[in-house]
Parts: C-alpha cells; structure tokens; sequence
C-alpha cells in the first residue's frame, strides 16, 4: 500500500487545479466589474465580514482571496495596475454598476461603527486608474447615475426656458405695440369727472 506522500506526482497537479479554480472565481468576479477595490481587513472577524457583506448594495460583492491568486486573475487585464495593491491582508470589493458612492459608503459606515480607522481602502481601479488610499475621497464624492441625469436634465432645460421666456417677451411687446393710442388715453380721461 503506497501513501499519498510517496505517490508524490499526485498532490502538486490538484493543489494546481484548486489554484486555477480559485482564479476562475476572481476573473468571473472581474466580468462586468466596474470598478475593484482592496480592503485591508487585517483582524476583522467572520461576523465583521458578514455584517460588511450584509450592508453592501446588490451590485456589489466582497471576497477575501489570497493575493496571490486576484494578481494571477488580473494580469493582462484592464485591472492589472492594482497588482502592487494586492500585498497584506485584503478583502476585495468588486463593484459592478456605475454607482461608486453607495457602494463604498457602507464600508465606511463600517469603519465608524467599528471604530476601524486603520483597516481603510488599500487602492481600487475605477476606468483603468488606480486610486491610492488619498484618492478615494474623489471615488466617493463621484456623483451617481441619478445625480447625474438631473443635472443634464437641468442642463438641457434651460436653454428651452431661456427661448421660452425670450418668445414671452417678443410677444407681450408686439401686443403693447399694437394696442391703439385711443386705448392708452382713454384711462386718463377717466379721473377727469
């Protein structure tokens, strides 16, 4: 009877499989992403996670993978610029709509609640930049899709109020210009009796 140990060429093949699929994950983690943040979540418990994972939008997921693995997932893709982030104990934040600002926000609550000002954003790609752990504040200032069309709603508006009132205007001064003078004279012969 021969052991596991002594077939030898057996293990490395399946710890290589198990890596793969573990990289699978993470690149159909990335399809569709839009922007992919780390976390550094050196302490955080099991129930933290779960609490973070909770609050966190529908179109966002967290996943602790080894760096190793998210930097293998990333390599000749839009996304490698984050692989010098990918260092230490990170959870990763994969956010796929283009609302940036509720995504990260429950994080930040988070940290709040917690008291976890240590454990911040490690770096994120948004549109292939990387954002450093001082450029988030640009990520979460970012205004959303909502905030967004009222402004160019807002913007696309004014023009035609503009038009609108100038056509006002034109029309109110042609009407006074037209009214006989007869018109204009006959309220000033009124106080007279």
């Amino acid at each position: 009877m021969t052991s596991i140990r002594s077939a030898g060429g057996a293990l490395p093949p399946i710890r290589l499989a198990v890596e793969r699929a573990r990289q699978e994950v993470l690149r159909r983690e990335l399809d569709g992403c839009q922007l992919l943040a780390g976390i550094w979540c050196h302490g955080f418990t099991v129930a933290q996670l779960r609490s973070i994972r909770a609050s966190l939008p529908p179109t966002a997921r967290l996943v602790v993978a080894k760096n190793s693995d998210l930097a293998a997932a990333v390599e000749g893709t839009r996304w490698e610029s984050l692989r010098p982030v990918a260092r230490g104990m990170n959870a990763w934040l994969f956010v796929r709509s283009d609302e940036i600002p509720p995504a990260l926000r429950p994080y930040r609550d988070f940290q709040k609640e917690w008291k976890l000002q240590l454990n911040d954003f490690t770096g994120a790609v948004y549109e292939g930049r990387l954002y450093g752990p001082d450029d988030f504040a640009q990520l979460e200032a970012m205004p959303t899709r909502v905030q967004s069309y009222q402004y160019l709603l807002g913007c696309l508006q004014m023009p035609a109020v503009s038009v609108l009132a100038a056509l006002r205007a034109r029309q109110e001064a042609m009407a006074q210009a037209e009214k006989p003078p007869a018109e204009e004279a006959a309220p000033a012969s009124e106080p007279e009796k």
